[in-house]
């Protein structure tokens, strides 16, 4: 699944430890996720989408190459 996480971060100035702190995540789940090593569970991807006050599918979406 691809993702704008990182875009999104930094536009909000948040380190990833910052991110995964304030979602309950460590730095290393935050990185994996941005690399796209990893889908977050639905209910990270609702939190990371509460604290950019956006939704979950404009954060995270399928290639549409697939």
């Amino acid at each position: 699944m691809k993702n704008r996480l990182k875009v999104l971060r930094a536009e909000h100035d948040l380190s990833q430890a910052d991110l995964g702190e304030r979602i309950g995540l460590s730095r290393q789940a935050i990185n994996a996720i941005e690399r796209e090593k990893y889908d977050p569970s639905l209910p990270v991807a609702i939190r990371i989408a509460r604290l950019f006050e956006t939704t979950v599918e404009e954060i995270f979406f399928l290639d549409d190459h697939c």
